[in-house]
This record gives structure tokens, sequence and C-alpha cells, in this order.
């Protein structure tokens, strides 16, 4: 794969030339940063690099060019450059057209000049921009690849785990690919060795469990201290928050994570009322942002891991890990999220993973391509759900039991949803049956009102109901509510005997000093991702105060 090109358009020689100096200097190994000095230079230069297949990875246009305006031209240089990265520098008095640019022609970021010094204002920017592109665009060669059936729940389990630990891959079936049955062959596979992932450089896996395909990627599945300072059990948005801010003030920080970073939120298509995000998010970038930035401080993470128990040993809290001993820690942050709650209807638990699936990943979209596809909830994750899904689908249908959204809904979503052609909403129903040989085939939709029934073809049914949290491996000296969601703060004070220290407990503390939640495992939490972050943060400082009195 050729270098990937950075334009850079500027009718400013001075200008022009400084930020392509700029741009070689940090990313000229990597990059082949090429300079225009007008709108018209720069679409020419696009349409060359489009016939010889050179991909472009970020455009860095000036706003205020003679004859063609920045903006105008990067709209233009979306035919040639429909993944590229756009960047827009401009001067503080364009900053409401270029705000409006976000929405009218995808611009990315936009950047006031000038950008020096480099390091601070320009670098940065512009690495976001390329992680992004890369992540979008990546070189195809090394890719892991999977061999399975489209209908199998252990395929399924495999990609999932793939695609939310950011490892790139690419999927043959064998019912409909020439490639995956000669793969098949080769490898001498039974029906039951099915799904093959195959690594570059290692073995064949023959239906590998998760945790043999983590150790198998070099991911890092057990603890590499005997103590730490805090143990963080949940890798969603508050667990990354903790480990971040744990880690960057300089506590020795392990996170325990037995799916992937992200938790539900990590799931999402689309995250858009999170601050400092004009433009939305996936919870996927988000994710992968912050891992980063907790490998970057030094927190450990491990992976493909169930927590099954807990003690209390004096001053230290064991946690145990399931096929790997135990975690010893002075503080332990519970941030383990919720579950989406099981559907009862008949039917549905043998083809769960064939056809039913709880949760959709935004990259798993594109599998419902042309089909119709039927969500249920009627909370945010399925309506972001479902608009990404709206994308691919021919029809998307969103079964809700209530009698409308707007109880569990924010309002921006409701009103994209309307403004949707193919997504429906089905006020106060129900899956009543689900039915299929080997995959869904078909579904009961039942009407909470009459009682009547009708069957729907599909082979798409994807569940986003209620809140489970899994909290059973924390024993009964972890005070819970009848749900299950931890007690912490001034609600342990309420209940007898929950709270025994003379001090009262911290704010996010449980019955069991040491002991803290945070995130949507927290009875009472807000089940927004910017509060868990807010949480996971604020539970860091009260494990600096509790360490300061043991």
């Amino acid at each position: 794969m050729s270098k990937p090109t950075i334009l850079t358009v500027d009718d400013d020689p001075m200008v022009s030339a400084a930020i392509s100096r700029d741009l070689r200097n940090r990313y000229g190994d990597d990059y082949l940063v090429v300079r225009a000095t007008s709108g018209a230079q720069a679409l020419a230069v696009l349409a060359k690099l489009a016939l010889r297949n050179q991909p472009v990875a970020l455009i860095a246009a000036d706003q205020r060019m003679p004859e063609m305006t920045g903006i105008e031209m990067l709209e233009q240089a979306r035919v040639h450059a429909p993944g590229a990265k756009y960047l827009l520098l401009t001067a503080y008095a364009d900053t409401d057209v270029a705000i409006t640019a976000i929405n009218d022609i995808g611009l990315d970021y936009y950047l006031l000049k000038p950008w020096d010094p480099p390091e601070e204002r320009l670098y940065p920017v512009i690495e976001g921009l390329l992680d992004d592109w890369r992540q979008a665009n990546p070189d195809h060669t090394s890719d892991v690849r999977v061999v399975g059936n489209r209908w199998s729940d252990r395929s399924h389990e495999i990609k999932t785990f793939l695609a939310r630990n950011y490892v790139p891959y690419r999927w043959y079936d064998v019912e409909r690919d020439a490639e995956a049955r000669r793969l098949t062959q080769l490898a001498e596979a039974q029906a039951t060795d099915l799904p093959l992932v195959l690594i570059p450089d290692g073995d064949t896996l023959r239906s590998p469990s998760t945790l043999d395909l983590a150790g198998a990627l070099g991911l890092r599945t057990t603890a590499q201290q005997p103590l730490y300072d805090v143990c963080i059990v949940g890798g969603g948005p508050a667990g990354l928050a903790a480990a971040v801010y744990a880690a960057s003030e300089g506590l020795s920080t392990v996170i325990v994570e037995r799916e992937a970073p992200g938790g539900q939120a990590g799931q999402s298509a689309a995250i858009e009322n999170y601050l400092g995000f004009p433009k939305g998010l996936t919870g996927s970038d988000l994710a992968q942002r912050a891992v980063a930035q907790v490998s970057r401080f030094g927190a450990e993470m491990v992976l493909a891991r169930s927590v099954v128990g807990f003690e209390t040993r004096g001053p230290v809290h064991a946690v145990l890990v399931e096929g790997a001993g135990e975690i010893e820690a002075r503080a332990v942050i519970v941030a383990t999220g919720v579950s989406y709650r099981r559907l009862e209807a008949d039917g549905l638990a043998e083809l769960t993973g064939r056809g039913v699936y709880y949760g959709v990943s935004a990259s798993e979209a594109s599998q419902c391509q042309d089909d119709d596809v039927y969500l249920v909830g009627g909370a945010n994750s399925a309506g972001q759900a479902a608009l990404n899904l709206a994308r691919y689908a021919r029809k998307v249908v969103l079964i809700v039991r209530g009698s409308s959204l707007e109880a569990t809904m924010s309002r921006y979503l409701i009103d994209k949803i309307a403004a949707t052609a193919n997504v429906q909403v089905r006020c106060g129903s129900e899956v009543a049956a689900c039915r299929g040989n080997g995959h869904l085939e078909a579904i009961t939709v039942a009407d909470r009102t009459t009682g009547r029934t009708e069957e729907l073809p599909t082979s798409w049914l994807f569940v986003f109901v209620g809140a489970s949290p899994r909290t059973e491996w924390l024993g009964p000296a972890v005070v819970r509510d009848d749900k299950g969601f931890v007690v912490t703060g001034q609600e342990l004070l309420a209940r007898d005997q929950a709270w025994r220290l003379p001090r009262a407990p911290f704010a996010l503390e449980s019955s069991v000093p040491g002991v803290f939640a945070a995130g949507d495992v927290r009875l009472d939490s807000m089940k927004r991702v910017a509060s868990a972050v807010g949480e996971g943060a604020m539970s860091v400082y009260l494990v600096h105060r509790y360490l300061a009195t043991v």
C-alpha cells in the first residue's frame, strides 16, 4: 500500500510552505505531504491521486482563498477523496461558517490560525484525525481472517470480540464465499471446528474461546503485580475514566474486563450529546481514545477474564478472577455497568446468536443490507442503533412496550427517527414469540392493548431492554438493592447495619470500606455516558481520601 496523502491548500505561499513544513517534519515518514495553492489546483491533484488509487487521509484547507473558498473546495473534494478527513484553517471571524460546515459538508475539525506552536495546537488535532482515518482505512494485509457460518452464535461472538477490541479482521462465510470453502479445506476443518480464526504468523484456531483468542492475539489476560493501589472491575466509561485518573495520579492501577473496553456505550453508533464533540462520536471512538489514555498513563488492562468473587483480607481486598487466581488491591472500584435484560418470548432463547442479538455494534450494521430489521426497546441505545441500522436495512421497526418514546428517549433522537423514512415505531407492542430453523425466520408481535398478534418475517431481532447489573460476585458483604444495584454513600445510612464505621461513608463508597461503585452499576445513577465518566473520576478522588485513612 502506497503512502497515504496529506494535502494542504492555501493561496498564501508563506502559509502554505509553513504548514507543509510542519506536517512533513512530523508525519513525512508515514505520509506523502502535497501542497496546492488554490482550490482548482487541489481538485486537480485529488483527481490524479484517485486515478492512481492512492489514498488521501487528510485535506487541510484555508477558508479565505480567492475564486474558491476552503469549504467550497472541500465540498467538491468528496468526489475524489470520499474517506478523507477535512480540516479547515480559519480566522476567528469565520467560526460560524466553520460550525455550519460541520453539518453541511461533514467538516471534521476547524483550527484557528496561527497554529504556533505546532506541538501544542496543530499536531494533537492532526494526530486525532489521522488516528480516526487509519481506524476506518486499515491495511488489510495483516488482518486476522475468520471463517464461519453467518448464523453461528460462536462466529458472532468471535467477530464481536475482535471488533470491540479494535482488531481488524476479514470475514468469510462458508455458505457464500468460495475462498471460505478453500480455507476450510486447506485447514482440513470439520463443521465442529468452525469458526476458524487465521492469525498472520500464528497457528490456526478452531472455534476458540475468547480467552484463547485474546492470548493468541497478544492481549494481556493476567495481572502482572501481586498488589495494586486500586483494582477497577469493568472497562466501560466509568472504569476507563477511573483508570485514567488513578494512573495519572500515581496509583498502581489494573482494570479487569471480561469482554472489551467501552461497555454498552462502546457499541453505540453515535453519542451526540457528549461534551466537546459537536459532530458527535461513536462509542467505539470514545472507548478507543480512552484506552489509549489508559495505556499512556501506565494502567494495566486484563481482558477476557470474568470476575467471580470478592474477599476482604484486613486492609487488602481480593478480586477473584476466573481461571487466573486473584488480584489484590488496597481499594476496589466496581464499574461493571449493566447488561441488557433477557427478553422472555417463546423460541427466543434457542435463536440467540442466530438472528437474535442483545445490542449491536456500529460495525455490525452492514450485515443487514437490504433486510427488514426489528429492534426491541425505547431508550437512547435502541434509538441510536435504529438510526445506524437504517443506513443499510430496507426497513427498521422499533418495537416499544410504552405508549410513546418521550418518557425514555432523548428529544434529538426522537426527532431524527421521525425524519428517517425507513424507520417505523410500533408503540404498545411486544415480541411474543420467535420462530426459525437454525436461525431466526419470523417473530410474532403482540399488541399489548388488544392482544392481537401478527407474525412478521425477518432474520434480525436486536434487543435493547432494561438494565441488569452483574454484581452477584460481590457476595453478601456489599449491600445491593433487590435488582442488584450497589448501594453507596448516604443511602447506606438509611439501611440498618449497612455501615458500621464511626465515620460517614464517602459518596460512592459501598458498605465495604474501600470498595466504591461508579457508573450504571450504582443505585440511582443517571445512566448516561457523561455521568459515568464523572463518577469514574470522582471515585479516584474518594480512593485517595480512603487510602489516607488506612
